[in-house]
């Protein structure tokens, strides 16, 4: 089971006036990702962010961009900032969900708080573009302590 939404502040201009499909096509792959335990969310999930079409000015990349999803209370964004750094500095996502845990000083993940979780993905983001390498040692720190969990 999983729930999709969609509206035409979160979706293509190319596909206004079909946001039942995209809100659909949003809850069937949360649905999927959550049945399989796939750790990332998926394109649809991430919405759309207007970005200008000048030719003449080459686009900027921000390091994670501001993508809302419709949530204005910033809710999903932080969720959203993490796929984009585990899919950007191909990391596992299972590892940063084990030393995001241990960061927050809980044993699960979803037991933090927001304001400790939002300061993870800050280091995780300065670490992983500082030195990759280091935190993939790190990260690989996990994996031993995850073998020996039943």
């Amino acid at each position: 089971m999983g729930f999709g939404d969609a509206d035409p502040s979160n979706v293509s201009p190319l596909v206004h006036g079909a946001e039942m499909r995209i809100a659909e096509s949003r809850a069937v792959s949360r649905a999927l990702r959550k049945a399989y335990g796939v750790g990332l969310c998926s394109v649809e999930e991430l919405g759309w962010s207007p970005c200008a079409a000048d030719p003449v000015t080459p686009k900027r990349h921000d390091p994670i961009p501001n993508v809302n999803n419709g949530h204005h209370n910033g809710e999903h964004r932080l969720r959203d900032r993490l796929c984009l750094l585990i899919r950007r500095h191909k990391l596992d996502a299972n590892l940063v969900k084990a030393y995001a845990a241990d960061y927050c000083g809980t044993a699960v993940l979803k037991e933090a708080k927001r304001d400790l979780v939002e300061a993870f993905v800050n280091d995780l983001e300065e670490r992983a573009t500082k030195d990759r390498e280091g935190l993939v040692c790190h990260l690989n720190s996990y994996s031993k302590s995850q073998e020996a969990t039943p």
